[in-house]
């Protein structure tokens, strides 16, 4: 607790300063120089700060809610509560963090006496995490509006700021669809044909011939053919690569934004379609797990699970986290590995350790191809330059850049064929069809009964 001068107190300090030093000039006696007017004033001023300023008569308290996606617009709403018998004037600032992009921070209002009033702002976080917001400064402004009684009001909430869910939609789109094929009139249903048997029906021109079920086409006299579904209660494991290679920006966001959009997509559309899937998430080593399951929160979960995971500036431990995987998870599963493909990570590391998931599971590996980095790859032209950056290169600059850009999407070549020699299903593509191109993968994996 303790006591602020307000302006108004700065004013009238300057007023009475002058007052006091023309009439010491002028001769008047010491009873009204300016030392005595500067201590009538302070008594003045503490007395205001004194009288009906307790915080006892002053209730604050702030709501928001307890989680918030990344880039979505939410509010923190304040209540203040006076039981005073006159009009507070209140000032309240609070700590809000500059990532949550709060409209205001601090305001100045008027509590009529025995009433409530709320306040709110508009909040945008920028930032995922955890978010412990806590003291709040609480300031009563006297009568007299000369001095406030401030006090730190301990009042700590939690936000947690989710990883954005940009694919959403792209989502429902391919479950809807997923389920138009399922109860359909072919005799092979499903995303292109299932293994788990649904039921007899009558030969149609579009039917597959291989479907036929003779003894029961002898046993009806016409043609008959089995209809399969694809299975349910199957499962989907997600590998997170959190480690220095997903910290990268692509189109000024980090690759583990994207990963993180596509293990929401590959989670809703998996436990929608009655499959379940988990998470694990690692660098140098194991940062989360979440077990596989289909509850229709599991999105929510894998979210909670992901959302305060900040990229290490450290190698992965991929042999670490298969060893994990394959010794915490020994049914046979699709296991998608979400990571960057980096040459030199994908011989030394990643390569040696592939066998210990593949020879049980199939495995996906989905990577982020930098559009950046393929436009730099083009042929340069020696015209006038498409941005300001490459205006200030000289054309050996960009033949050079190119030749680098090249090389390294040469690299990535090869390291993709490593792995689809090694028998992973590989995904490389832009940043925004990571997911979509995921979901697809998945549908047809799990349409050809490979699971």
């Amino acid at each position: 607790m303790k006591f602020v001068p307000t302006t108004r107190f700065a004013g009238l300090a300057v007023v009475l300063a002058c007052v006091g030093f023309v009439a010491s000039v002028a001769g008047v006696p010491e009873t009204y120089s300016f030392s005595t007017v500067a201590v009538v004033a302070l008594v003045v001023a503490i007395w205001d700060g004194l009288v009906g300023t307790s915080h006892s008569l002053l209730t604050v308290t702030r709501r928001h809610p307890p989680v918030v996606a990344l880039g979505a617009v939410s509010k923190v709403e304040w209540e203040i509560r006076s039981d005073a018998k006159r009009p507070l004037r209140v000032m309240v600032a609070d700590e809000l963090a500059p990532s949550l992009r709060a409209d205001i921070r601090r305001f100045a209002i008027t509590v009529p006496s025995g009433s409530t009033v709320e306040v709110s702002t508009r909040i945008e976080p920028t930032r995922r995490g955890r978010f412990d917001i806590s003291t709040m400064t609480v300031r009563i402004v006297g009568r007299f509006g000369l001095m406030a009684r401030q006090r730190d009001v301990p009042l700590t909430t939690v936000l947690r700021v989710h990883p954005r869910f940009r694919s959403k939609d792209e989502a429902e789109l391919r479950i809807k669809r997923a389920r138009v094929l399922e109860v359909g009139t072919r005799s092979a249903t499903g995303f292109g044909g299932g293994t788990d048997f649904e039921q007899m029906k009558e030969y149609l021109p579009d039917d597959e011939y291989r479907r036929i079920d003779w003894t029961a086409t002898a046993r009806v006299g016409r043609p008959v053919v089995r209809t399969y579904r694809a299975e349910k209660n199957q499962s989907v494991l997600v590998l997170l690569d959190n480690g220095r290679v997903q910290a990268g920006l692509i189109e000024g966001v980090p690759r583990v934004e994207y990963s993180m959009d596509a293990a929401m997509m590959l989670t809703t559309v998996a436990t929608r379609l009655g499959d379940h899937c988990g998470l694990v998430g690692f660098d140098s080593q194991i940062r989360t797990v979440l077990a596989p399951s289909r509850h229709r929160d599991q999105v929510s979960q894998v979210a909670e699970a992901m959302y305060n995971l900040d990229p290490e500036l450290a190698e992965s431990d991929y042999s670490g986290a298969f060893s994990f995987a394959a010794a915490r998870f020994r049914r046979r599963m699709l296991i998608v590995l979400l990571t960057d493909i980096v040459d030199h990570s994908i011989s030394g590391a990643l390569l040696p350790a592939l066998p210990t998931l593949s020879r049980k599971h199939i495995v996906l590996v989905a990577a982020i191809r930098d559009p950046q980095l393929e436009q730099w790859a083009r042929p340069t032209t020696l015209s006038p330059p498409d941005n300001e950056a490459d205006g200030d290169m000289t054309p050996e600059e960009l033949i050079s850049r190119r030749i680098s850009a090249m090389n390294t999407l040469r690299s990535r070549e090869l390291s993709i064929a490593k792995l689809r020699n090694m028998g992973a299903t590989v995904i490389d593509t832009s940043p925004d069809r990571l997911a979509s191109e995921l979901g697809d993968a998945y549908l047809m994996i799990k349409g050809t009964g490979r699971l």
